[in-house]
């Protein structure tokens, strides 16, 4: 009799281990096109308002090495100026048409 309820226990505990096996769900996957464009630009046909911006005090320590001009999903355009500096530090300032840091 021992043996019957032990087994019986046994088989029900398997069963529920089983039901729960089987509640597995899928995961939700999310993808989002981004529509932004970035085209290289030569750093000496940068506009003069950009220019005066990395010759001012606190960039003049930094040479500019690549330029982009970045063009955003919501159509915003900006620069993306690739610069360096004689420690080897590196850094990519983001740089509106007008000259003004953003970010």
């Amino acid at each position: 009799m021992k043996k019957i309820i032990l087994s019986a226990a046994f088989l029900a505990f398997a069963g529920l281990t089983t039901v729960k096996a089987s509640e597995v769900k899928s995961p939700v996957i999310t993808l989002q096109q981004d529509s932004t464009t970035k085209t290289q630009v030569k750093v000496d046909e940068l506009p003069d308002a950009v220019k005066t911006t990395l010759k001012s005090d606190k960039y003049k320590d930094f040479t500019p090495s690549a330029a982009y001009l970045v063009t955003g999903a919501d159509k915003t355009e900006w620069y993306q100026v690739d610069v360096s500096n004689k420690e080897g530090q590196a850094a990519s300032l983001k740089v509106g048409k007008d000259g003004v840091v953003v970010e």
